[in-house]
C-alpha cells in the first residue's frame, strides 16, 4: 500500500501552495508537519506549517532518535518525526510528506513498499530564478547558493516515481490531485 507520499522540489517551485491545494482535495489524506530551526515567515503557523524551534532542542531530538530523517538545508535543520510515518503505515492513513530530496529517497529507501515520490520541477533555472527573486525573502547571495542546490537535487530526479513541471500552477494542481486520485485507487485495489 503507497500511503507515504513525499513531495520534494527546489525552493521557490510552489510546492508549499501545490500540497495546501491537495489538502483543500483530499481532507483525508494526514499532512506531516516537519520541524525547523529556520524562522517563521509571517504567513506561516506553528504546528500547522512546520513546529518552529531552537537549534539546541532540535540537535537534542536529534540524539534522541526522535528524527526518521533530517538534514541541515541552506544554514536551517528540518526533520521527520519517526512516530508519524510509523503511525501512519501501522494505522493504514496516506501522508503527505513535502522535505527535501534526501530525506524522500532515505524514506522511500527504507518504506519502498509503502512510499511513492514526486519531484516537482520549475520549467528552466531562469524561471526559478524569477521566482526566487519575486518572493523577496532570499538575498541575491541565497538565491544563488539554492539555485546550486536545485542542480544538485537534478541528480537525482530519475530515482522518483513521479516528476511534474510546474510551468502553470492550475494544471500543476490538476496533475498532482490526478496523481494522488491514482494512488488512492491502488489502495482501494488492494496495491
Amino acid at each position: 500500500m503507497k500511503n507515504l507520499i513525499t513531495i520534494s522540489a527546489p525552493s521557490g517551485t510552489g510546492k508549499t501552495t501545490l500540497c495546501k491545494a491537495l489538502q483543500d482535495k483530499f481532507p483525508d489524506i494526514k499532512w506531516s508537519i516537519s520541524y525547523t530551526t529556520r524562522k517563521k515567515r509571517n504567513t506561516e503557523e506553528d504546528g500547522i506549517d512546520y513546529y518552529f524551534i531552537l537549534e539546541n532542542k532540535f540537535k537534542e531530538l536529534i540524539d534522541e532518535g526522535y528524527f526518521l530523517e533530517w538534514e541541515k538545508v541552506h544554514g536551517n535543520f528540518y526533520g521527520t518525526s519517526k512516530e508519524t510515518v510509523l503511525d501512519t503505515i501501522i494505522k493504514k492513513n496516506i501522508l503527505l510528506i513535502e522535505m527535501d530530496v534526501k530525506g524522500a529517497l532515505l524514506i522511500k529507501k527504507l518504506y519502498p513498499n509503502n512510499t511513492f515520490s514526486i519531484f516537482i520541477i520549475p520549467p528552466s533555472v531562469n524561471h526559478l530564478r524569477n521566482r526566487l527573486i519575486k518572493r523577496g525573502t532570499d538575498s541575491i547571495e541565497r538565491i544563488n547558493i539554492r539555485l546550486q542546490r536545485f542542480q544538485k537535487e537534478m541528480e537525482y530526479i530519475d530515482k522518483f516515481d513521479q516528476t511534474l513541471i510546474n510551468k502553470d500552477l492550475k494544471l500543476a494542481k490538476n496533475q498532482l490531485i490526478k496523481i494522488i486520485n491514482n494512488i488512492k485507487k491502488g489502495e482501494r485495489n488492494g496495491t
